[in-house]
């Protein structure tokens, strides 16, 4: 069981040089985990490739239409964004060093491994890896 952030799941269906590697880390795990949060978020992603021309408009359709089908499927475990995340996630900057940049989003995220008791994300933002080394989990690239 893995826990991923948005940038690496978005890898699974945006064709970037880490997908491969991503795509055969998913489907070797028995379950990947992803925060609610990163419903919104891949479909900001697809939006984006469609809004800069890296998509057409039947290409966003297709990713959309596949991450449906995986999401139906139970491919994604999805991880709820309850009150005692939120609570945490709010909390974290009351202790959080001066030094560490840490957007509310990937907050979010880290705050929702540490709930569930992961030690370590998959992700491939930077900003966000430094943050989980400072809260104490290990960020993982494919």
């Amino acid at each position: 069981m893995i826990l991923c952030d948005t940038s690496a799941a978005a890898k699974f269906y945006v064709q970037e040089r880490e997908s491969s590697a991503v795509q055969r880390l998913l489907e070797k795990e028995d379950q990947a985990c992803l925060s609610e949060l990163a419903r919104p978020e891949l479909m900001a992603v697809f939006h984006r490739c469609l809004r800069e021309g890296k998509w057409t408009r039947a290409d966003f359709q297709a990713a959309i239409q596949q991450f449906s089908k995986d999401d139906i499927s139970g491919f994604w475990t999805w991880l709820p964004l309850e009150r005692p995340i939120l609570d945490a996630a709010a909390k974290i900057y009351t202790t959080l060093p001066e030094r560490v940049f840490l957007r509310s989003s990937d907050c979010l995220h880290l705050v929702t491994a540490l709930y569930h008791n992961f030690v370590e994300i998959h992700t491939y933002d930077t900003r966000q890896a430094k943050a989980a080394t400072a809260l104490g989990i290990k960020a993982v690239t494919a």
